[in-house]
């Protein structure tokens, strides 16, 4: 089946409640059992069943399912925020002493909980991923886990995937690839050789800003057999559950990072346009980078997809579409400021993966707090301006900005 079909069926083939195409939504947290045996076995991983909502629901579990499908994963969870994704996460499969190795590049919220990790006794080390020669240099013997982004927030850097999944194969560290900015549509970790590939399903699975949502998806090529902080009661049943079983109990039952049944509704039901709504996206992208790039007030434009980006040769051979981040610095006579206000289509808000097409001067707001010289490693200038594309009319963005630059 093609990707849109996959999705389009998924709650049905999986199983659904008197004939329904969709999974209903499930708002119960409790599931009584009339036999108590029975109750005892699911309690203890020898029967299938719930037990209690803060692990498990049936909406919820519904759309694991289609994330699942989506990237061709052994299994899915989901979780509350894509931070809870990723925080749960370590929480559940380090310990301290471990040592990570994360992107120079992270999202500014993700490098700041991989921050506080660091404070708990886990060390981080930030590296330029870009290069996987880089990376090498930087794996230490406690070396656990390494972290990266598929593109880079804001400056749209593209890290060696492949060199880094054959790096991690060799040296047996889990390498965790958060596909957020590119979605299952645009790449495959698994092509990558990936161990889990990270989703804020707010963004572009959700699409359209109504549900926080997050996940984590084992793509079944780890050995967690050889993993040595897979706890005894993890360690049975398919070893390729190990992990997702312990981020389960660990994580979502002790750590309570679950994701409500109306927002799992919801981020499902958008997940089914993600193919159609990405197309319409990255054609919008394109078109405006390319108008960025011949504009003169414009001195420099970041997007994958142009021929002056760094690795446009990768994003070629890597992913089917460059994506619908481009990010320009204004030339510094441009008041880039009082231009952003003169836009009356584009809004001004933080996010991305929505609809409608967002901007934000980067440094002055998600990038504020992690400081001017930590801006300077990542490149990013006091007058970069992010653009998260929508699906609009091509025709009215280019108008807008076309007024607002004039």
């Amino acid at each position: 089946m093609g990707f849109t079909t996959k999705l389009l069926h998924s709650d049905r083939r999986f199983g659904v409640e008197h004939g329904n195409l969709v999974k209903p939504m499930h708002p119960g947290v409790t599931y009584g059992y009339e036999d108590v045996h029975d109750l005892n076995a699911v309690f203890q991983g020898k029967q299938k069943g719930y037990t209690y909502g803060r692990q498990i629901n049936p909406t919820v579990e519904a759309l694991q399912q289609k994330i699942n499908l989506m990237e061709q994963g052994h299994a899915s969870l989901a979780f509350s925020t894509g931070m809870a994704a990723i925080g749960t996460m370590l929480f559940a499969l380090l310990k301290r002493g471990d040592h990570v190795v994360a992107s120079q590049y992270l999202f500014g919220n993700t490098a700041s909980l991989f921050d506080s990790f660091s404070r708990h006794g886990i060390e981080v080390s930030f590296v330029d991923m870009v290069e996987a020669e880089k990376v090498e240099a930087a794996i230490q013997a406690n070396t656990r886990l390494l972290f990266v982004e598929t593109i880079a927030n804001p400056r749209t850097q593209v890290a060696d995937l492949e060199g880094l999944g054959a790096l991690c194969n060799a040296r047996g560290l889990i390498y965790v690839i958060d596909n957020t900015l590119t979605s299952p549509y645009l790449f495959q970790p698994r092509e990558v050789g990936a161990t889990f590939t990270i989703h804020s399903l707010t963004k572009y699975i959700g699409g359209h800003g109504n549900a926080l949502g997050g996940s984590v998806t084992d793509l079944g090529t780890f050995d967690w057999q050889a993993f040595p902080n897979i706890l005894p009661d993890y360690r049975s049943g398919d070893p390729k559950l190990y992990a997702v079983n312990q981020m389960k109990k660990k994580g979502l039952r002790d750590f309570g990072g679950s994701l409500a049944a109306e927002a799992a509704h919801r981020l499902s039901a958008g997940a089914d346009t993600l193919a159609l709504r990405m197309e319409k996206a990255c054609d919008n992208a394109a078109a405006l980078a390319s108008f960025f790039e011949s504009h003169p007030a414009i001195e420099r434009v970041y997007y994958p997809g142009l021929h002056s980006h760094g690795q446009h040769a990768r994003v070629k051979q890597l992913f089917q579409r460059p994506g619908a981040i481009l990010s320009i610095e204004p030339k510094p006579e441009i008041d880039y400021l009082a231009m952003l206000n003169r836009l009356q289509t584009v809004v001004k808000a933080t996010h991305l993966g929505d609809v409608r097409t967002l901007a934000i001067p980067v440094a002055h707001s998600i990038f504020y707090e992690i400081g001017a010289a930590r801006r300077a490693d990542m490149g990013i200038k006091d007058h970069l301006i992010r653009f998260s594309v929508g699906i609009e009319d091509v025709e009215d963005l280019l108008s807008d900005f076309e007024q607002a630059l004039g």
